[in-house]
Parts: structure tokens; sequence; C-alpha cells
């Protein structure tokens, strides 16, 4: 498969994650306060609404637009046309309502950011604009631009929630271009960025320190240490980038040259090392998300609409999805 055939696949792909018990817990309850057993309760209260929201999903997740994992609910969450789908503890789940068509999605700590559009059940206006949720996505709650924009390219600080994004086109708020927008967006600050070209794939941003940006392109991928102000490329020239994730000290990204390729890139070293990949053939990773609680826990989706899970760091692969059919 040529270039440019393979950049249209990847493109389509792209627009088309016991107690101890007795004494210690006893001793817990007997100290804890009113106020903190209230706060238990809401919590444990809010946990049993979120699993009744999920119901058992067996069938074809199509045009995936965004995959990352949810600490504060667990499981690895995939955005789609019709809503989220949840891959958790070797089993399938799908939410029932909120069908909606999540575009620009990233899963944070404590829920998820995205855009897109509205789905048959919702009364949202299209485009959706900028949406947060905290609770596995039960409601939605409005960050802006509702009725203005589908942000397609936007990522979101894992636990700092800064948001990175390409506007574009002008809207009541912003010109077209690139932003930083801190704290969900309370302030956008445009970005004039130097050295980042080529056919936009996708963007991140840190988890924490917001200084560190990445964006996978046409013509490769690429870093900045700056906010944004200048980015570096990090691959070769004549390979382009497909995906691009932070962890606190790694950017994995996904490229493809003469092949597939999956890159761990050390910030601080600036070291980089090639993880192995199962056979993709003519296929690339568009989206790649790490556990935050086991770092040796990374996933993948392709752009013809496979899944993988390495629970060993990426030395080995577990097929979770083969052409959008869950297996």
């Amino acid at each position: 498969m040529n270039k440019k055939l393979l950049m249209t696949v990847l493109a389509t792909g792209f627009i088309a994650a016991g107690c101890s018990g007795g004494s210690d817990n006893e001793e817990t309850k007997k100290t804890a306060s009113p106020e903190e057993e209230t706060v238990e309760q809401e919590k444990e209260a809010e946990n049993s609404a979120v699993e009744e929201f999920l119901v058992p999903f067996d069938g074809t997740l199509t045009h995936v637009h965004g995959m990352g994992y949810i600490e504060s609910e667990g499981g690895l969450y995939f955005a789609s046309h019709t809503g989220l789908k949840v891959y958790r503890d070797g089993n399938w789940f799908e939410t029932d309502g909120m069908y909606n068509d999540y575009m620009g999605f990233n899963a944070v700590d404590e829920g998820f950011y995205t855009s897109g559009h509205p789905g048959m059940d919702s009364d949202l206006p299209n485009p959706i604009g900028i949406q947060k949720s905290t609770d596995g996505g039960q409601s939605l709650e409005s960050l802006g631009f509702e009725g203005e924009t589908d942000f397609h390219w936007m990522a979101a600080g894992y636990r700092s929630h800064d948001l990175f994004l390409m506007n574009p086109q002008a809207n009541s708020e912003l010109e077209a271009g690139f932003y930083l927008g801190e704290n969900g967006g309370e302030e956008w600050n445009r970005l004039e960025p130097q050295g980042l070209d080529g056919d936009l794939m996708a963007l991140a941003i840190h988890p924490e320190d917001s200084q560190f940006l990445a964006a996978a392109s046409s013509t490769g991928v690429f870093l900045s240490k700056d906010g944004g102000a200048t980015f570096e490329r990090l691959t070769e020239e004549g390979e382009f980038g497909t995906a691009v994730y932070f962890t606190e000290e790694q950017l994995y990204y996904g490229s493809h040259g003469t092949e597939a390729a999956l890159i761990s890139y050390s910030l601080d070293e600036g070291e980089s090392v090639s993880l192995p990949l199962p056979d993709l053939k003519d296929d690339g990773a568009v989206y790649i998300a790490v556990n935050p609680a086991n770092n040796g826990e990374i996933a993948f989706n392709t752009a013809k609409g496979d899944a993988f899970v390495s629970t060993d760091g990426g030395e080995s692969w577990q097929e979770i999805m083969n052409e959008g059919q869950i297996q």
C-alpha cells in the first residue's frame, strides 16, 4: 500500500481505556466523623449508579474517536459514533443511554473531556462544543462552544485538565488555530507553534506539566517542551505520525515509515525504545493509552478497527477487537 493511500486509511480511522478485614476496618468506622461517613456513602452511591449505567455489550464497535483509562471508574473507555464502550477485566460493556457521537475524546483521572455531536436520545445542540463528564458519561457539563464547533483535535492533561486543541474555524470566542486552555478551558491562550507542520492526526498534552505538548501529522511526530512555542521533530524524514500519548515520564507515539512503529520516548533522557508489535500489515495505531494504575498496561487502537492490550509494557499483546468485532 502506498503512503498516500495508507494516510487516507489512517485519517479515515481517526475521523470516521480485598480488604485485609476485621479490626482495622471496624476501628475506622468507629472513629470516622459523620461528615466522612456521608462523603463515603455518597461515593458508594455514585459508584453504584455508574455500574447500573453500564450494560453488557456484544457487537461491533466502529468509528472509534478516542480511547483512554478513566482512573475513577476503572476500565478502558472507547468513544464512538454511538456513545461509550468499556473494556474491563476481560469483559465488554456499553452505556445505557447517552449515545452521543463523541469526537476529540480524552479520558482523565476523574472522567473525560469530549466534543462531537448529539445522539438520537439527546437534546444537546449540534455540535456539542466542549463537554466534561465526571460520572462515567451519565451526564455532561458544557464548557462552551455549543452549537458552534466540533473539536476533532483536542487533548486534555490527565491530572491538570488543561486543554490543547486546534480550532478549525473561528467561533464566538476563538480564532482559527492552536490554543492552550488552562483548567478545562477557563482561560484560552493562542499558540503560534514554530516547527509544527503537515496534516494533523493527533494531539497530546502531559498529565501535569503543560509545557510538554505533542502532535502527530503527515510529516512526523513533534514534541514541544516550551508550552507550544516551538516543536522539534522526533521522527525521520519521510516517516509520518499517527498517534501521541503522554505519561509522567514518557511520550508514546505511533508512526509509519516502511512499517508501523510504536515508540516509547523518555522525556528526561531523550532516548527512544521501539516496542514489538503484532502484525499490523498496512495499518497503524491511531490511539494509545496507558493505565495510570499500572504503567505496564498499554493499549492501542488502529485505523482499521483492531485493538490490543499489553500487560507487560508492550512485550506481548492480546487482541481485544478485530476490525471492530469485540473479542
